[in-house]
C-alpha cells in the first residue's frame, strides 16, 4: 500500500488513525499479528520511533498487545473493536454535519437530504435488479 501523509497532523497520529481504521473494518483481524516496526517503517517511509509510539497509542487504547519476542497482535476483545468503531464513526458524523452545516444545512435539512439519497438509491438497486 501506497502511505501518504498529510503536513497538518503528526505522522504518528496518522499512522495511527490508518492502523486503527484496518482494525475496526476487519483488514487486520482479531488475534492477528500486525506487521514489524521495521517492517511497516519500511513499507511507510517513516522513523520506525514514530511507528513505535502508534504502537504504544494503540495498546493504550486496547486495540494491540504485545507478546514477549513474537511481536504485536489486534485484540481479541470484540467489544474495545466495536468501541474504537463507534468513535470513529461519531467522529466522522460529526465532521459531516459541521461541513453541511457551513454549507446552510441544518441538522433537520441533512436528514431530509440523506432520506432522498437513500430512496435514490434504492431505487436504483431496485432498476439494476430488474434487468
Amino acid at each position: 500500500m501506497s502511505w501518504e501523509f498529510q503536513d497538518h497532523l503528526p505522522i504518528y497520529a496518522q499512522l495511527m488513525d490508518t492502523l486503527k481504521r484496518r482494525i475496526v473494518t476487519g483488514r487486520y483481524l482479531p488475534g492477528e499479528k500486525l506487521p514489524s516496526v521495521r517492517e511497516l517503517a519500511a513499507e511507510a517511509g517513516i522513523n520506525p520511533n514514530t511507528v513505535q509510539r502508534a504502537f504504544s497509542e494503540l495498546e493504550r487504547d486496547g486495540l494491540i498487545y504485545t507478546q514477549r519476542a513474537t511481536g504485536k497482535y489486534v485484540t481479541e476483545n470484540e467489544a474495545d473493536i466495536k468501541s474504537a468503531r463507534e468513535a470513529l464513526a461519531r467522529t466522522q458524523v460529526a465532521d459531516f454535519l459541521r461541513a453541511m452545516q457551513s454549507l446552510g444545512f441544518s441538522v433537520g435539512d441533512v436528514i431530509v437530504l440523506l432520506q432522498s439519497f437513500k430512496e435514490s438509491e434504492e431505487e436504483i438497486k431496485h432498476a439494476d435488479s430488474g434487468m
